[in-house]
Formats: C-alpha cells, structure tokens, sequence
C-alpha cells in the first residue's frame, strides 16, 4: 500500500501591486517674477500698455486722454476786429529751388483796452491771416488809461523803430500815423500823440510800439490819513 506522501502544495503567486503613479517633475523654483503670460496684465492693470493706470491708460505716464483744458484767456472772436497791416510774399532758397511763402502782420483790439498783434507765414494768405490772428490772441495786452488818454509820456525802441507816445487832452483824437495808428485804434485809445523816430519798418513799429504800451502804468493813490 502507497502511503500517500504529504506535499506541501505551492501556492499560487500573488499578483503584484500596482505600481504607484510617476510624480510629475517639479518645476523651476518661484523666483518672484510673474509669467511670461501675465506681464501685459500687471503692467496696465489690464493686457497691453493701455490699459487703465499704464503707459497710456487713465491716470497713467502716457498721453492718454486730454489733460490740457481750453485756454480760458483767449476771447471770442466776435468781440476783436482784425487788421492786416502787411502781406509780403516772402521766397526761401532750398536744395530743390525756391520756397514762396506768405507772411501777415495782423492787429486785433476789441476798441476796450485789449489789443494784441501777430506775425506769421503760410503758403497762401489765408493760412497765414488765420495764423496771425491765433498768435495775437494769444499775447493780448490791457492798456491802461486815465481822462481818455494814456497816464504818461513813454518811449520805446526796438531794433531800429523807436515810438513816443505822449498824453492828449479830450478832443485832440489819435495823432499818429502808419502802424502805430492802427495799433491805438484798435486799443481803443481815444487821445493820443505819437511820433515814429526811427526806422519805417511796419514789423519793427508795431513791436516797438507794443513794447511802449507795456511800460504805461496807473499812477499810484497815496491816501494820506490824518492823525488826530
């Protein structure tokens, strides 16, 4: 009789674990710089250089938006007469030939105490009225005056045109002639006396005259208050 021998059976083996899930490689250390993705954002406050608080946004360094109002010392126009006192053609000799160009000497007074001059080219005469009459409303002057007529006797020179300007009694009206007439017409100045003692150059005169206008001054009121 076999004896029946005792084996040990040999177990059947296990399956094996599932592997665990390769980590993902770790990326670059934070270096406290955004994404490349972000920079537009951070910069404006929005993608791009516009947006609000950057270069060219609101409240930023750029140009954006109109931060200059409109002047409020330039008048209207239906308050000053214009005068063309000169329209020369002026030429410029360039590489290519002759530059022909117009120059316009404008007066503007509202007859008030307000006048104001200009001087300026352009290539036809409109252009350069039209640029004139800008400029002389940008440097407009007050004349001062007292008993209709100016305080006092004043002389002034530039380059070669000197004017005297000297008080009037009421009555007497402008005495004075070429450009320096049509200056004090258009300031409104109602007696006056003047003389143009140098050069006979209109640009000069009214320069010269502006410039004498511009050294009038009222005479000082000294109240002298008794003391009892």
């Amino acid at each position: 009789m076999n004896e029946e021998q005792n084996v040990n059976p040999i177990p059947a083996e296990a399956p094996a674990p599932a592997a665990a899930p390769a980590a993902k490689p770790a990326g670059p250390a934070p270096t406290g710089r955004p994404a490349f993705g972000n920079r537009g954002a951070n910069r404006g406050g929005s993608f791009g250089r516009g947006g609000a608080g950057g270069r060219g946004g609101a409240g930023g360094r750029g140009r954006g938006g109109d931060r200059r109002g409109p002047r409020a010392d330039v008048p209207a126009e239906a308050d000053y007469e214009e005068k063309n006192l000169e329209i020369a053609r002026v030429t410029r000799v360039t590489k290519g030939g002759k530059r022909m160009r117009f120059r316009a000497l404008t007066v503007i007074g509202n007859r008030k105490g307000r006048v104001g001059f200009g001087l300026a080219k352009g290539v036809d005469v409109a252009a350069s009225t039209s640029k004139a009459v800008t400029q002389a409303r940008k440097s407009l002057l007050t004349v001062p005056l007292m008993n209709d007529t100016i305080p006092h006797a004043v002389t002034a020179k530039f380059g070669a045109a000197v004017v005297l300007l000297k008080p009037a009694p009421k009555g007497a009206g402008i005495k004075a002639g070429g450009a320096v007439r049509s200056v004090l017409e258009l300031a409104g100045v109602p007696n006056v006396v003047s003389k143009i003692l140098g050069s006979s150059n209109k640009i000069n005169n009214v320069k010269a005259t502006f410039a004498a206008l511009k050294k009038l001054k009222l005479p000082v009121k000294k109240e002298a208050a008794a003391k009892e």
